[in-house]
């Protein structure tokens, strides 16, 4: 299925609710590239997701893409003053943020240490992040060709992965560079891969 989404339209949102709440699979739209996404609770979708990602479903490879730093935080735990700062500093926008875990994660995540936080600068997003009342579970939508790595035309996404998902978003042409990863889980922040955003 695919549908046409552009600012804030309740009826997409509602549908991809049911869909993600029934542990469907998505793409859609951020303020970067197009990604692959899931209910982050849903444990049967996270394995679905995995296996398309070729990973373990006991530890599928995704980031958890909020509605807000709170929200974030109810999965990573509390944050350090300095961490709080720096994601109110860049967020919403295209960042990911590696946040050490400092509480048990839900059991569909797997046990790990840290995990990716994304806050997207994407109304509509955020408000059917808001509407599912989870985070969404995301991995990205890599392009088989090695020299373009996301795919930016939707008709190319729809047909690449049109049968492995339940739902495309579609929001017109993507971007085609990534967000920039920032990994907050040590002493000092670390750039991991440079994206979009410029972290200063």
């Amino acid at each position: 299925m695919r549908l046409s989404f552009y600012g804030h339209n309740e009826k997409v949102i509602r549908k991809a609710v049911e869909i993600l709440s029934s542990g469907g699979l998505i793409i859609y739209p951020t303020d970067t590239v197009y990604a692959l996404g899931c209910a982050s609770l849903h444990t049967t979708a996270l394995a679905k997701l995995a296996k398309i990602k070729n990973a373990k479903k006991t530890k599928p490879p995704v980031s958890l893409v909020c509605s807000s730093i709170s929200q974030a935080a109810e999965y990573t735990g509390q944050m350090d003053n300095a961490t709080f700062r720096v994601l109110k500093s860049f967020l919403p926008g295209p960042f990911t943020f590696i946040l050490p875990v400092t509480q048990k994660l839900p059991k569909a995540l797997g046990k790990r240490n840290s995990i990716g936080v994304r806050i997207p600068n994407h109304e509509g997003i955020c408000g059917l992040i808001d509407a599912l009342g989870q985070p969404l579970a995301s991995a990205s939508l890599h392009h088989a060709d090695e020299v373009r790595d996301y795919t930016t035309d939707p008709d190319e996404i729809e047909q690449d992965w049109g049968s492995v998902v339940d739902l495309f978003i579609d929001s017109g042409f993507g971007g085609n560079k990534p967000s920039t990863v920032v990994d907050l889980s040590g002493n000092t922040p670390e750039i991991i891969r440079q994206g979009v955003g410029v972290f200063s």
